[in-house]
């Protein structure tokens, strides 16, 4: 089963951790054999060739510039033409609205890949739509209730994100390697949010929240995440300034970009990322569970798919007193840190081991697209 992933990647975050995992487990399921298809280059392309993955180019596209589109699109069909590809994944609406027809038209099953949620709104929501897909997948049950606003007439399913455990075997050592960098004393309870620069990440309450545990000692926090575009260095700057006025400054480590996040998890010992819009999944909080870090987070989106008590911690989206005591609670007591520790990686595993989600992935491609063999056309449903 051959597939072509079209995306832009101009940008790094969780779709594109997704598509940089499927190039690394390619030999756990060599049944699909995964192409990638981009229009930007930048560390997307950069990671995926450091796996020997197969990368296309198709051209930089602005909307704004028809030339740039019809471009792309034009390469495109040349590669489908050319690829033999048993069916083509475009991740993301914009994709969907740039490329899908293009798909259509060489008469390939087309599959959307519901990253976000849909409103159903907007113009790129409204011109994604005029293309309808042979089938959708979602990566939560979150994102799948919202698919009836975009694609009510496709046939959806729920496959949640395979995310590599990327936990160091010896996790002491790194954690003292990685303390050192930040002159962070071994016995310093640190707490870590590691995401893209979005306010809806809950950045803002997580340091207000903070800011009410001034008088408790031996804690800081991380930050990892750096900006991408102007409006997310706008949002920097304004959260630099807010730790100084909570007076938290000498607390708070903005780390910025980086390539080395497990790392940073395992020198780490409470995760937290409250947000205050719904996360449509969540693959900081897997790769959090990998490193058996208890979880701190807004009982909205996706989360409370991925974390119970077993493994973390709930709250109200918004109550900063919440966050406070929740993080309060597991900075002061490390029995109940080591408590809920113990039932991360397990809680992990079970969600999104990769060799268990690229198989249900295949099924799922065989059962609902009626591919039975790579050697053979596909057929088309005709739902």
């Amino acid at each position: 089963m051959k597939i072509l992933h079209l995306y832009a990647g101009n940008l790094f975050g969780g779709i594109e951790t997704y598509l940089v995992t499927l190039a690394k487990t390619q030999a756990l399921m060599p049944q699909m054999q995964h192409e990638f298809a981009l229009c930007f280059s930048g560390r997307l392309l950069t990671e995926l060739q450091q796996t020997g993955a197969i990368v296309h180019e198709l051209g930089a596209v602005k909307v704004r510039k028809p030339w740039t589109v019809w471009a792309a699109r034009s390469r495109l069909k040349a590669l489908l033409q050319q690829g033999r590809f048993d069916l083509v994944i475009a991740h993301a609406c914009w994709v969907q609205a740039i490329f899908g027809s293009v798909v259509k038209a060489q008469k390939l099953p087309l599959v959307f890949f519901a990253h976000d949620t849909a409103s159903g709104r907007g113009w790129l929501e409204q011109w994604a739509k005029r293309t309808i897909p042979n089938l959708v997948i979602a990566n939560s049950n979150f994102t799948k209730s919202t698919l009836k606003h975009l694609y009510p007439s496709s046939p959806s399913r729920l496959v949640y994100y395979p995310v590599l455990n990327s936990a160091d075997s010896d996790q002491a050592l790194m954690q003292q390697s990685v303390r050192s960098q930040f002159q962070t004393p071994d016995d310093r309870v640190v707490v870590i949010q590691a995401c893209r620069l979005e306010s809806w990440k809950g950045h803002r309450l997580l340091l207000s929240a903070l800011g009410h545990l001034k008088d408790v000692p031996n804690w800081e926090i991380w930050i990892a995440g750096g900006a991408q575009r102007p409006h997310e260095k706008v949002y920097l700057a304004s959260l630099q300034a807010e730790v100084k006025a909570l007076g938290i400054d000498d607390r708070v480590k903005f780390l910025g970009q980086r390539s080395d996040v497990p790392n940073l998890l395992a020198a780490a010992d409470i995760h937290c990322q409250p947000n205050s819009g719904g996360e449509p999944f969540g693959i900081a909080f897997i790769e959090a569970l990998y490193a058996g870090l208890p979880i701190v987070t807004t009982a909205i989106g996706a989360a409370p798919e991925i974390v119970n008590d077993s493994c973390g911690c709930l709250v109200p989206a918004g109550d900063v007193s919440a966050i406070a005591q929740a993080l309060e609670r597991l900075i002061t007591d490390a029995t109940e840190r080591n408590r809920l520790s113990q039932g991360c990686v397990d809680r992990a595993i079970f969600l999104c081991d990769p060799a268990q989600q690229l198989s249900k992935l295949r099924e799922i491609f065989s059962q609902e697209l009626l591919i039975e063999d790579p050697t053979q056309v596909p057929k088309l449903t005709t739902r």
